[in-house]
């Protein structure tokens, strides 16, 4: 682990979790020397450029170019061509000075050789090959100093109930010294904020991974009304979903009068929603909560950033 990503090697700012509670130390990336510049200096063609100034003062330390406010790192499956686009997108629909300008993504993958879902073998090696491989990907997120981390993946889809869950982020925050943002999490506080009970899931996956997501929620407390799952057999595949399909199930399968839903809930990071839930909470009357908006979101008010936000539908423009 490099030293310049430990917490305990550096200065921190200090921050209550808005939605969490919790205390977290944000690392001071920017602090003196940073840029640590070597001898003699700035040169030109090998000579020391007379006269120019001192950029790496042991005194002052220049932030990053570009995320200066805050570098947010963000773990994927390697299959996974979507969470990264939605974030980013995220970014540049708020550059406001109060909104997101100066916050960046760090992204790092997780290697899925094998990824096939179909079945329940598939499933388990998918869960051995991401889990295998999550402590040697955060070694890599660590070497660009993020100062906050992101779990790119439903979990639920790979482990069935919440303590399993939580025990796998436990360890993962035993061998890393940052703070996570994590979608059950995300999701549970996004639902507590709207105070819905009786949601309606939306996930790519087949009934296997279904149940298994039920039944994270339904220990968080929710009742599943109902799951729509499009039961894609390759996790690469689910980026293909087309935006019919979506909407198709959202208005017709999970937003019905008989189901009588307080929210829709989508799983399944690699499956895009932020266009699809704007234009349909208008329609269906309920808020839709799509998990790349719900995690981003999260990460953002944590580290206090409270500006309503557009482009992710009502949960980053009121909460």
């Amino acid at each position: 682990m490099p030293s310049n990503a430990n917490p305990d090697d550096q200065r921190c700012l200090t921050l209550t979790g808005a939605l969490s509670g919790r205390t977290l130390r944000i690392p001071d990336v920017s602090a003196a020397p940073m840029p640590a510049i070597v001898a003699p200096g700035v040169i030109c063609n090998g000579v020391p450029v007379q006269g120019f100034g001192s950029i790496g003062s042991r005194s002052h330390g220049y932030p990053d170019a570009l995320s200066f406010r805050r570098r947010f790192g963000l773990l994927v499956p390697a299959t996974n061509t979507v969470m990264e686009h939605e974030l980013w997108g995220l970014i540049f629909a708020n550059q406001g000075p109060e909104a997101l300008r100066g916050v960046g993504i760090h992204t790092t993958t997780v290697a899925i050789p094998r990824p096939d879902v179909g079945s329940a073998d598939g499933l388990e090696n998918f869960r051995n090959q991401f889990l295998g491989g999550l402590e040697t990907a955060v070694a890599t997120a660590l070497l660009a100093a993020p100062q906050y981390l992101i779990m790119g993946i439903s979990l639920e889809h790979i482990l069935t109930g919440i303590g399993p869950i939580r025990d796998t982020m436990a360890r993962t925050e035993a061998y890393c010294p940052l703070a996570w943002s994590t979608e059950h999490e995300a999701i549970k506080a996004a639902l507590d904020g709207y105070g819905a009970r009786r949601i309606g899931l939306l996930t790519p996956w087949g009934d296997l991974a279904n149940a298994s997501a039920t039944r994270m929620f339904e220990d968080l407390g929710f009742e599943v009304v109902a799951s729509v799952g499009f039961s894609c057999g390759h996790v690469q595949h689910i980026a293909h979903i087309p935006d019919w399909a979506k909407e198709k199930a959202i208005t017709e399968v999970l937003a019905t009068a008989d189901n009588r839903l307080d929210a829709i809930v989508q799983c399944g990071t690699n499956m895009s929603l932020n266009a699809v839930l704007e234009r349909l909470e208008p329609v269906v009357g309920v808020p839709i909560i799509g998990v790349n908006a719900a995690i981003f979101w999260h990460a953002l008010r944590e580290n206090g950033f409270r500006a309503p936000l557009q482009g992710g539908g009502r949960l980053l423009r009121e909460f």
